[in-house]
């Protein structure tokens, strides 16, 4: 009985010991979590996977795009951005990566940041012709202004967004006031969300100034228009982000690139298997607006928000971690 007592002591010694190497391994992680839904979910996503299947013992820092990409191109430090803007901040990730203190690691959302002017797709789905502003522009009278009916509007963000200024000078390149448009001013995002749930409700049309990936349009199904122009970098530089630029031309408007950021010295020291996970790990526009419709509807937390996507979309994530580590995450949930 002793020897056996003895035996079954050194198997379960061994099996912990070799899991406290794993997460020696791997070791301390810190996460940064932005101050927006999409980035609060992928950060409790990355800490629930890399804390149960990879034996990390990871936390989450609070961060935000300006402060945090900002530390890690000077300090190396938090190790893990998982949802970088770097398009606000090119200069600073230039350095940091020219300088070796962090490394771009695939892309937590391939479909990018995408901004522009929508419609319903209920508008999209009656009108196919309707495919560019220019299409949109020469209807007023399917997008009507609540307060005159004659005319068209084009909904607008509130006043301090960059979204703000550009559609402003999107709606005078484009001529949107001669072809019988005014701008409409929501006043606040509440406004502007609420003017496109009004619409929805009506089955009204909507034209205006909205971006993904959003919980709003993971519940309301939106069409985002072409320009019908490519984008011009320079005009967009010189005039389309200047408030009182006279004479902004026509250009579409560009795709912001969202990269996971990582520390180099934590990629050196963990094994491939993270860093694959990292490199993998991916998820549509589309499917994350209507995740965070679930945490909005819910009042759900970022964690809360990714138990809900883990338990609900195996056939999804099992494709980003090894066999091991999708066991192990299964029977933590």
């Amino acid at each position: 009985m002793k020897k056996l007592l003895a035996s079954t002591c050194l198997v379960f010694g061994l099996i912990g010991g070799a899991s406290v190497a794993n997460a020696a391994e791997c070791g301390s992680v810190t996460i940064a979590s932005m101050n927006w839904q999409s980035a609060e979910v992928l950060s409790n996503l990355d800490k629930i996977i890399l804390n149960e299947g990879y034996g990390c013992s990871a936390e989450i820092t609070i961060g935000d795009t300006v402060p945090t990409i900002t530390s890690m191109a000077e300090k190396g430090q938090p190790d893990i951005a998982p949802e970088a803007w770097i398009d606000l901040l090119p200069d600073v990730v230039k350095k940091g990566t020219d300088e070796g203190r962090i490394i771009q690691v695939g892309s937590p959302l391939p479909d990018g940041g995408v901004q522009g002017w929508w419609i319903p797709k209920y508008v999209a789905d009656a009108h196919p012709d309707i495919k560019t502003i220019g299409d949109a522009l020469k209807h007023p009278e399917l997008f009507p202004d609540p307060e005159d009916s004659q005319k068209g509007a084009v909904y607008n963000g509130p006043q301090g967004w960059g979204g703000t200024v550009v559609t402003t000078q999107l709606y005078n390149a484009f001529g949107a006031e001669k072809a019988g448009f005014t701008l409409v001013d929501t006043g606040s995002a509440a406004g502007l969300d609420g003017s496109i749930a009004k619409a929805y409700e009506r089955k009204e049309g909507w034209l205006g100034y909205y971006w993904a990936p959003t919980a709003l349009l993971g519940k309301y199904e939106m069409v985002k228009l072409e320009a019908g122009v490519p984008n011009d970098a320079a005009e967009w530089k010189r005039c389309i982000t200047v408030a009182d630029c006279p004479d902004p031309k026509p250009s579409a408007w560009p795709v912001d690139t969202i990269v996971t950021l990582v520390a180099k010295p934590f990629s050196e020291k963990v094994g491939p298997e993270v860093m694959d996970y990292l490199n993998k790990r991916s998820w549509s526009n589309d499917t994350v607006s209507k995740l965070m419709a679930w945490m909005t509807d819910n009042q759900a937390s970022g964690e809360e928000g990714a138990k809900h996507f883990l338990e609900e979309n195996e056939e999804v994530w099992t494709k980003w971690v090894s066999p091991e580590a999708a066991e192990k995450i299964k029977a933590a949930l």
